[in-house]
Parts: structure tokens; sequence; C-alpha cells
């Protein structure tokens, strides 16, 4: 998408020496802190110096070559050599790359990771760059992928089975209708038959000369780029590079790595395609572009891919507020000019995810808003909005310029590699774009609607469930819709501008007093109502403010009958606006103000979180004042909302694998009187109380006494004083306070296995679960979180590894406090049918070593070292810091016991993971197998 993409230049650091003239013919200049070149074989590099996170380096092997480079026997090797590289190496034989990485605390899956796509492949190495031996065995570690990749058939054939398990993974209704309409989506073009999963039949028996061509054909210098962005220094990085990667030759008479079209067609195609499982009705809107894209190369294409971004933003903003409306015709629509499945192929493209049986009706829509902008164009204040939107998102990007990931600039330069995107500094791309978006005018504008519209090159798709009742248009009514020319259509209406977000004046209240905690950078404001506002200061970000404000009671104090007849409502009380305006009016006055909040309630608890930059926090403690004394009733509004979840949620127990999630939590909570599904029908909708869950809203916000709010970002002291004491200590407040409540409820104990049918395809999930009431203990909340991360590491080795019968599979454990003391654990994977019960086996047989013998010793250490590599990262993180005080706060818990994180890490043993083992997972385990439905 290429508008899209043209985001990534808000990435870059800032350039030197701005021309003050720009010409539309002159050349967009290289970020000069970007060190680039290309060996003499071809091979390119680009690196750069950043500091975030500090100590580790990001490094990056992009290979211009993915599935659809396959020969006809290939199909499928270009994403299975990709998992080859993990299994053994000219340095690393077998698996013992993925175990020194764990070693040094990279986590598969997490960290390690790569990817296969038509046109590359791509493989991603988060490493310590403090440590020369570790950053060393890095750069071994990507020559090995890109040159030295050991092909032995015993590996090629243990592998099938997991490559297999993930080609299983992606089976099901989706699957089955893309097979269907990607010959008419990209007709008589390669793409459509070079899915990058491939053929089942040629991964089970393709013959190992067939993947080492593959390897010998595309992994070669001049289809290469490694990419090293990090707390590095650059000058001895490119000496890495050269060091590791100059000896390489590429193959004499080498195979061109030939560029696929996508053919046009005079044709308009329509699928409809439908399916028993398919769980959501969408309508794709595709209208090719005639010519290959060109690259943003000058001033004057970035000058148009701006326009073109305008042009999108503008439209969206109207699809949104067609979305907010009483009447909605779609649960979600959006519309965009960019690449479609083929890298030569862009396109202007519409999207609408609808009610079963209103695909048409989105299509309509669709449509109809495209004529509109074609017949009447957007008004100049939509073009002002839009402007003002980008500007204060390039604003908010240039002032984090110096703040950002490492892993955001890697993405900008492997774009730059594959598909020639510009590569700006950001007081380049800053300037620049503010003085190029007011020359865009709405003639400019409008005029690309009639280079994206016509009457061929185009497609319809529409997917959806295959039900009784449900009526499916044809490809007639499709056309007709499709060639509507809108004489109808009226022009857009912009409607009365709000001029504030607050309607009623506000009292200020007063700061009694203040405390501040010099170990944990805090302070604490004790307001005249009995709020606490306790906040941090950080230099993480410089335009970033976090906040949740928490209060205990939740809908646990509700009846059972109130709880069940609100609990799917309250999550719609705030589509109704507040202050008197509609979400459109609050989303048009935001414009250009960078401020989110949202009321919950929970179980437990209720709420508001949100987020600003320091220059809009004040919008922001509008909101929360909002929130908690101005809602609106809107019975429209929440009606609207209700369509739309029926729509989303219609359909989705079709899925099996939701089914199964569905019957397996109704099995557990069989004895539980307020126990609601997580996949809500639609009588469950209608049987939701909006009335009453207004009126329980207004009584979990009517305290605002019992509430503590947290703040953590680049606050300044005296604006957070000012706005606490305007705007939360001028809440309504008494002197009550909660507690949380433990109803008594608990869910099925003892052990249990239950199986479940459903679907078509041979797909299978084993999900075991252990949970039970305990004394929460801290150390054990470690040590079970500790086992789940250390079992991982095991049920990997022994179920992907060895036994070759899953993709991914999990462990992952803990303890509460709230509302009672209490353990979980939980083992999860996909699997084939024939292997569920020997795999289940399988795994318990590996969580029965460490009850028994407890966790070898260098599994303990991949646990403390991948952890810690975490926590260095997370602990200069805003929200890391926001989640410690608030949940410090709702389990009663000392919030400075995040400064001895790491001094509990490494004091962690092998015995206190046995223990908590031996005490919580030993019995009382329930399992849940997902089958396939019996023939």
């Amino acid at each position: 998408m290429k508008h899209l993409k043209l985001w990534m230049f808000l990435l870059a650091v800032p350039l030197t020496g701005i021309a003050q003239e720009l010409k539309g013919t002159d050349l967009i200049p290289f970020d000069p802190a970007v060190r680039t070149g290309k060996l003499k074989n071809g091979l390119t590099y680009y690196i750069r110096k950043n500091n975030k996170p500090e100590n580790k380096v990001d490094l990056r092997l992009v290979i211009n070559a993915g599935s659809i480079l396959e020969d006809d026997d290939q199909q499928g090797l270009a994403h299975f050599m990709e998992h080859m590289c993990f299994n053994g190496t000219k340095r690393f034989p077998k698996n013992q790359l993925v175990d020194y990485l764990q070693s040094i605390g990279v986590k598969f899956g997490q960290h390690l990771n790569a990817y296969t796509s038509f046109d590359e492949t791509a493989y991603f190495l988060p490493i310590p760059s403090d440590d020369p031996e570790k950053l060393e065995k890095g750069f071994q570690i990507i020559e090995d992928w890109a040159f030295n990749t050991v092909l032995t058939p015993e590996e090629i054939d243990k592998e099938r089975g997991v490559v297999l398990e993930e080609y299983r993974i992606g089976l099901g209704a989706e699957n089955r209708m893309r097979k269907r309409f990607m010959p008419k989506m990209m007709y008589q073009s390669h793409y459509a038959d070079r899915m990058p999963i491939g053929q089942k039949e040629i991964l089970e028996n393709f013959t190992y000369d067939k993947i080492k061509k593959f390897y010998k054909d595309w992994y070669r210098p001049d289809l290469m780029a490694v990419i090293v962005v990090g707390d590095i220094d650059v000058d001895k990085m490119e000496k890495k590079v050269k060091e590791h990667f100059s000896s390489y030759q590429n193959p004499k008479n080498e195979r061109p790595r030939k560029v696929y079209d996508v053919p046009n067609h005079k044709e308009t195609f329509v699928a409809i395609e439908t399916d028993k499982e398919a769980t959501g009705s969408q309508v794709q809107l595709i209208y090719k572009d005639y010519e290959t894209p060109k690259p943003i190369v000058t001033i004057n294409d970035f000058k148009e891919s701006l326009a073109e971004g305008l042009f999108s933003t503008m439209l969206n903003n109207r699809l949104e507020e067609l979305r907010n409306s009483s009447n909605p015709p779609f649960t979600f629509g959006y519309s965009y000019h960019g690449q479609t499945w083929a890298r030569t192929k862009e396109g202007y493209q519409s999207f609408a995810m609808t009610s079963e049986g209103k695909q048409l009706e989105g299509l309509k829509t669709l449509v109809e808003e495209n004529n509109r902008v074609r017949k009447y164009g957007f008004t100049q204040a939509e073009l002002d909005r839009a402007k003002t939107e980008w500007l204060a998102i390039m604003e908010r990007a240039y002032n984090e310029k110096d703040k950002m990931d490492s892993d955001r600039f890697v993405s900008e330069y492997q774009s730059h590699f594959l598909e020639k995107e510009p590569v700006l500094g950001m007081e380049w791309g800053f300037t620049t774009m503010k003085k190029l978006l007011p020359e865009i005018t709405l003639v400019q504008i409008d005029k690309l609607v009639n280079d994206y519209i016509k009457n061929d090159n185009r497609v319809v798709v529409f997917t959806g469930p295959e039900k009784e009742g449900v009526k499916q248009p044809t490809e007639s009514e499709v056309l007709t819709v499709l060639n509507s020319n809108g004489d109808d259509i009226k022009p857009y209406e912009e409607g009365v501008a709000a001029t504030s977000l607050l309607r009623n004046e506000v009292k200020p209240g007063s700061i009694s007093k203040k405390e501040t905690n010099a170990k944990l950078g805090t302070t604490t404001l004790f307001l005249s109502n009995g709020a606490k506002v306790t906040y941090k200061k950080t230099d993480f970000k410089n335009d970033e403010v976090l906040m949740d404000a928490v209060s205990f009671g939740g809908s646990d104090t509700y009846s059972n009958e109130d709880y069940k007849k609100t609990s799917w409502a309250n999550s719609g009380l705030p589509e109704a606006g507040f202050s008197g305006l509609k979400l459109n009016d609050i989303n048009k006055f935001m414009t250009g103000k960078i401020a989110r909040v949202n009321p919950y309630i929970y179980d437990e608890t209720e709420g508001i979180r949100g987020s600003t930059t320091p220059k809009d926090m004040e919008y922001m403690f509008q909101m929360i004042h909002a929130y908690f004394t101005d809602l609106n009733y809107d019975k429209e509004a929440f009606n609207s909302y209700v369509q739309k979840r029926k729509a989303m949620f219609g359909n989705m127990l079709s899925r099996p694998e939701s089914y199964f999630s569905n019957e397996f939590y109704k099995f557990i909570n069989a004895d539980n009187p307020r126990y609601v599904s997580p996949f809500p029908t639609e009588s469950d909708w209608d049987n939701q109380d909006y009335e009453l869950a207004y009126k329980k809203y207004k009584e979990r916000f009517a305290n605002a006494g019992d509430f503590e709010f947290f703040f953590v970002g680049n606050i300044d002291d005296k604006a957070m004083e000012d706005f606490s004491a305007k705007y939360i200590a001028s809440l309504p407040a008494s002197d009550k306070r909660e507690k949380a409540v433990d109803l008594g409820i608990r869910s099925l104990r003892g052990d249990h296995k239950k199986i479940i049918y459903r679907g078509t395809e041979p797909k299978s999930k084993v999900l075991i679960r252990y949970r039970g009431d305990a004394k929460y203990s801290p150390k054990e909340d470690l040590a079970m979180q500790a086992l789940g991360e250390i079992l991982t590491i095991k049920l990997v080795e022994e179920l992907r590894e060895n036994e070759s019968g899953v993709y991914g599979i999990n462990a992952s454990g803990g303890m509460s406090k709230v509302p009672y003391g209490s353990y979980r654990f939980t083992i999860s994977f996909p699997c084939g049918p024939e292997n569920a019960e020997k795999l289940t086996e399988s795994a318990l047989r590996e969580l029965k070593k460490i009850i028994d013998n407890g966790p070898e010793a260098k599994d303990l250490a991949k646990y403390k070292e991948g952890e810690l590599m975490d926590f260095k990262k997370d602990i200069k993180e805003n929200r890391m810091w926001l989640s410690n005080l608030k949940n410090a706060y709702t389990e009663n818990e000392d919030p400075e016991n995040i400064l001895k994180y790491e001094d509990k890490v490494n004091a962690l043993t092998a015995k206190d993971i046995q223990d908590v083992a031996k005490k919580y997972v030993a019995n009382d385990k329930i399992i849940g197998i997902l089958m396939p439905e019996k023939s």
C-alpha cells in the first residue's frame, strides 16, 4: 500500500541542510543516517545506529525470492526452506542453532522468527550487542542461513511433519473459499497457483534434490540484503558484513529472477463463495490499475502519494460515519489505493464486513460512496481535517524521532530493498510534508477517483456462511449494483461541528496532599473528593502519556439475573457518546488531537484507560470527566452497536475451533449460574437490557473517591496537578469504599476429559487445563510462570522437533489474588486427529519429568536469559510501568517489587519450579480435545 508505506519515513532520524526550494523533479534524498552499500557479489546492506532498546541489535536477512519462483514440483519449498534454516547449518548442526539462541535469551517464535511470502523471504534475529562473542555468533547465523544450510535427508524428513502441521492449521473455510476465488482475483497470473504454503502432495513426497535446487538457485548474494540496526558501532558492523558475505559468489548461469505480472482483463469477475464453516460475510471490490506501480522517487511522486493518502483518509472518515449511524450498512468498511496480492499490481480496493444476507447492501454503500466522490468531490472542511490529522500524526512521530525501536527501521530498509520505497530522514520528511500538504488541492484529490474507478479490470468477491434461509446474491445483481451511476446520490453533508467535549460547567476541586516515592519516581496526589492520582514521569517516549483508573466492585456486585442481562451490553455503552455528542461529533472535534479514553466494567473492577500526548493531555482529562458524569443515553446508538456485534459473532460458532472453545468452557462451567458464553448468540444480544446496563454503569462510576488513577509518560507536574484538581477532584464522590467480591463460584475441578466433534477438515486441538484455589504467593507465581516457559521449551523440542507432530505449542501458568487466591496452568496445541491422544501423552510425560526431577539446569538458564532480556527492554516502556502500578494496587502488592524483579528471577531455583509443579499440576487436570466430525 504505497501511501501507507509512506509513513515509514517517520521512523528515521534527522537530516541536516534542508533545501529551502523544492522542485517537483528533484529526487528524494536518502537518509544519510543509514549506511548502505553493495558488495561486489551484489549483496546489499543497510546499517544504522539506534539506541532503543539499549545493548541490542536487530539483524535481518532478506531474500528477494519467495513462492512465486517455485517450479511446478517445488510448490511449498520456498517456505519449507525457511524451516530448514533452523534445522541445521554448517556451524550449528541439527537443532543447535535454536538451542544456542535460547541460551542467550532469544526466544524461538517470539524474538527469533521468519516468514515466506510470494515474493520474499525474511529472517529476524534480535541479539545482545554488548557481547562481542554473541554478536559474532549472530553474524555467523545469518551467514549460515544465507549460504550454509545443511539439507540432510534426515532433517528434511523430520521437518515434513512440522510443515504439514502448519499446512493443516491453514485448512478451513477461508482456505476453501480462497482456492475458488483466487483464479478470478489474480486472473491468469502465476500468483493464483503459488500460495506460499504449497501443495500437500508435494510437501509429503518431494525428493531432496528439489529443495536443494531451490536453495542453490535463489539464495544468492545478488538477491539478498543484510540489515543491521541497533546499539552498535556502524564501522565495525560494516566490516563484519564484508567479512561474512564478501567471499560468496553467485551461481554460474544463474536463473533470471523473473518478475511476474497480473494481466489486465476487460471482464468484470464476480466470485460469490460460501462455506458452512465461514464465520462472517465480507465484500471485496478491487479496481486494478492498468500499469505496473512506479516507485516514489521524486518530489512529485511524494506529493502524489500524499494526495492518495488524503483521499483514503477522507473517504474512510465517511465510511466510519456510516458505521456509527443508527442503521449501519456494514460492521466495518474501508478503502485505499495500494498493492494487491502481487508486488507488481496495485489497485483501488474497498472492503466491508456485513451482516449475513447484507453483502449486496454493503457493496451498494461502497459503490455509492465512490460515486458520491466522483460526482461531488470532497468538501474543503474534509480536506482540512485530513491534513490536520496527518500533521498531528507526523508531529508525534517527529517528536519521537530519537525514541524509535530498531525493528521499525529494519522494516523500512527491507521495503527499500524489495520495493524501492524511499528512505527519508525525519527532518527532511517532516519539513517537506508541511510544505507540500498545503499545496494539495481538492481538484488534485477529486480527480483521483476518475483514475481509480473503471468499468473493466475489476473483481468483486463475496465470501460468507452457507446457511439455510440465507439467500446469496446473483452475479447479475452484483453487476447491477456495481454499474449504477449514482444519479440519485446527494452531496455529503458536513453537519454542525462541536465546540467542546464538555457541556456542563466544571467546578474544580483541590489537592489535599502530595507524596513522592523516590525509588519508583512516582508522585501521588490526594484529591479533595477522596480520589488518588499516582503518576510517574518518564523519558521513554517524548510524546506519550498512558493512564488507567480502577475501582473495586465491577459486575460481581450485580445479581445473577442482572449480570446476564448486562454482560454484553456493557461494552456497547460508550457507543452513545457523551456530553450530548455522538461518536461522529466527537471524532470530528478530535481531528488533529491525539487522545483516547475507554471506560470498562469487568467482573471485579470498573475503570477507565486512555492515552494521549503531553500537548493534548487536557482532552484526555475532559473525556475522563465526561465518562464519569455525562455518558449519553441513546438506545438508537446501542441498537446500532448490537446490530454490528450480531454480524461479528453471529456465525462464529461455525468455526470448529470456536465451537470447541465454547463447548469446553460450557462443560467446565456447568454449575456456574453466572456463566456467559464467550460467543454470544443472536438471542443473547436480544436479551441484553440497555436501560439496566446504563443504570448500573452510572452506579459504578458514581463515586470517584473509590478510584485510583495512574498516569505514566512525559508528564508536566503543573499540568498534572491542574488537570487532576479540575477534572478529577471535581467528580462526584462519597466515603464508601468497595472491595473485590468473591462470589464463591468455581469452575469444574478434578480429572476430566471432554472430546468435542466439529469440522470437516482433519484438524484437532488439545487443551489441558489445571486450576484451583491456592494461597497467593509472589514467589510461587513467578515459579509457575517459569514452569510454563520451561515446559514450552521442552514441548517444542519433543513434540515439534523430535516427533514432528505440531507446528506450535504453548504452556503457561501463574497465580492470582483477586477475587480469591488461585493458580492456573494450561497446555495447548493444534495437531492431526490421528496424533491427538499420543501427543497429549507426550506433553504430560514432559510435564511429569519436571514434576519428578525438576527442570534441567540448561532450560532454567534459558528461561532466565530470555526473561531478563525481555525485562531490560520492558522496564523502559511506559506500558510496563503503568501495568505495574495498577496491578500492585489491585493485587495489594508493593509496587517497589519491580525493582527487585531481576534478583527474584536470578534467585529462582530448579527446586522452586519442581515444588510448584508437584503442588499444583500433578493431579486434577481437565483435557479437552477437538476432533473432526465422524463421517
